[in-house]
């Protein structure tokens, strides 16, 4: 639990900051996704920006969770995981 907390709330924080930045940039009712103009409501448009920012900044955090690792705590998980059950 205590990891998920590392990985969501930063990229949560963050995520918030770039859409802030992004939108003030651009006005949603002028972006065009496959050379097509996007039809969704202004909030819309908010929400699903808001929501790609937080999986992309989330991946990015928990790659960062994910490659802080210990040598010691990689080669415990594979004892682990190659142990024989009886």
């Amino acid at each position: 639990m205590n990891k998920l907390f590392f990985v969501f709330w930063p990229s949560f924080l963050i995520a918030g900051i770039a859409e802030m930045v992004f939108f003030t940039i651009i006005d949603p009712q002028e972006l065009y996704l496959f050379g097509q103009p996007v039809n969704f409501s202004a909030l819309a448009t908010y929400s699903i920006g808001f929501f790609a920012f937080w999986a992309i900044c989330a991946a990015s955090s928990y790659a960062t969770c994910f490659f802080q690792r210990s040598a010691q705590d990689i080669n415990e998980e594979t004892v682990h995981h190659t142990a024989p059950t009886a």
